[in-house]
């Protein structure tokens, strides 16, 4: 099961940390996903909901 979100697609976004010494390395932001029972069409199941979606009210917790 890939790390995304179930609404918007969300899903991990690549980078370079950078130290003080300017030196880069690659890092991986993820999406800050939290497990949600959700009611979809009248029946409740669990999804994998990124907070965004949650505050924006995307979805409705059951």
């Amino acid at each position: 099961m890939s790390y995304r979100c179930d609404i918007c697609g969300k899903g991990p976004m690549f980078g370079n940390s950078i130290s003080h010494a300017h030196n880069v390395t690659k890092r991986k932001f993820m999406p800050n996903l939290h497990r949600v029972r959700v009611r979809v069409d009248g029946h409740v199941k669990r999804l994998r909901v990124c907070t965004r979606c949650l505050k924006a009210g995307k979805v409705r917790k059951a």
